[in-house]
């Protein structure tokens, strides 16, 4: 991938939906599955152990997967399943749903409204489309390789911001075990762009500051290491509101890269220069 997402346009096989009845349609399951995830969310789960934890995530996630997964299957049934949102890494060829059943479930466990149900389609290791729901708001958000991204059907442009220092930046963490060497690069990356930028932000998920990218809300995102389920859909987001993404360093991002960057256009240079100090 270059410094936008690169995306193909291959078409589906013979028989098979075009990939823009294919986004409407999983559109439809991804606010499906919201409805059961917002059905669930209210009070803060409480929870004393690592396992009660994990057990209250599994729970959200399966409920959303048990609407998601049929759908998806029918809709591609040759197409494989990403099972673990924390992945990383290349895929092999062919069709994959990268899915995330509940983006930002830690937050729906706390009673904190930032959280969504994301599924991306990847052909041959490119996003084809992308659809991000938000169930407490009602948005959704939708990118189609080479076809643009949207909002509701309203289409997305990035910020047109050309000076960092009058931007809003944001960063997340990948997982929450990280290594002690990302730790202190999410330290420093911070630092340097609270002396870069105009506003820093730090929360999770990255999804939601990707789709804030994409609206132009917000100027640039950043993270180190990261899964291909919190950043595919945002990526493709991005590029087709006419961002930029690279690494951190400004090389083409993939994957399997070691730092992600989404930015508008204008301070995308800044961005990769303060992030490589």
């Amino acid at each position: 991938m270059s410094d936008s997402v690169q995306t193909t346009h291959t078409a589906a096989s013979a028989g098979s939906s075009s990939d823009g009845d294919l986004l409407a349609q999983t559109a439809d399951a991804v606010r499906a599955a919201g409805s059961v995830l917002r059905e669930r969310f209210g009070e803060v789960v409480s929870y004393r152990t690592r396992e009660e934890l994990m057990s209250a995530l599994a729970g959200n996630d399966d409920a959303a997967m048990d609407v998601l997964r049929p759908v998806l299957t029918r809709l591609r049934p040759d197409a494989g399943w990403v099972e673990d949102e924390l992945d990383g890494g290349a895929l092999p060829s062919g069709e994959w749903w990268v899915v995330d059943p509940a983006e930002g479930n830690v937050n729906h466990l706390h009673a904190l409204p930032e959280w969504a149900v994301t599924a991306t389609l990847v052909r041959d290791n490119r996003p084809v489309l992308t659809v991000v729901h938000l169930p407490l708001t009602g948005e959704t958000y939708t990118a189609l390789a080479g076809g643009g991204a949207h909002l509701d059907g309203r289409p997305l442009h990035v910020s047109r911001t050309a000076d960092l220092g009058l931007g809003l930046v944001a960063t997340s963490q990948a997982r929450p075990d990280e290594s002690e060497e990302v730790v202190r690069r999410i330290g420093s990356s911070i630092t340097a762009m609270l002396f870069g930028a105009l506003v820093v932000r730090t929360s999770v998920p990255a999804t939601l500051h990707l789709v804030n990218v994409a609206a132009g809300r917000i100027d640039a995102f950043w993270q180190f290491a990261g899964a291909r389920a919190d950043l595919l859909p945002g990526a493709l987001l991005v590029t087709e509101a006419g961002g930029r993404i690279s690494d951190a360093q400004g090389r083409p991002w993939t994957p399997q890269s070691e730092s992600f960057l989404a930015a508008a256009p204008g301070v995308h240079a800044e961005a990769v220069a303060t992030l490589s100090r």
